[in-house]
């Protein structure tokens, strides 16, 4: 399994941008998705995760009502679209993929619970 993710950018303050997580060799073991960030000095935090069958995801309190995850099943890719962006959500974003089973999304921003990771986009947000 192999994960691309793209859409980074340049963005000014209040702007938008759309990521994208293109998995080739998808298997039907693939149970969640989750957008992680890292910022320069900090930790990496999870942004965002879907699980891959129902409707459920889970976010961020800092990027809540203005991030929204989605997937589509059919092209093996999820969505990060991020609306209102600020300078706070410059960062490498990276998405990464379950396959060993189901989830507790309760436990989706734990890097350990998610098997395969992409190689990360750059996302600058200008004040």
């Amino acid at each position: 399994v192999q994960l691309q993710a793209s859409g980074g950018g340049l963005v000014r303050t209040g702007g938008s941008l759309r990521l994208s997580c293109a998995a080739s060799g998808f298997t039907s073991d693939n149970y969640a998705i989750g957008w992680f960030r890292r910022a320069p000095g900090k930790e990496r935090e999870l942004v965002a995760a879907v699980r891959w069958s129902g409707v459920i995801t889970h976010y961020a309190d800092s990027v809540k009502g203005r991030f929204t995850i989605s997937r589509d099943n059919a092209k093996n890719t999820v969505y990060l679209q991020m609306d209102s962006l600020k300078p706070e959500d410059t960062a490498v974003y990276y998405c990464a993929q379950r396959v060993r089973g189901p989830i507790n999304m309760a436990l989706a921003g734990t890097s350990g619970v998610y098997d395969h990771w992409g190689q990360g986009t750059l996302v600058t947000v200008s004040s």
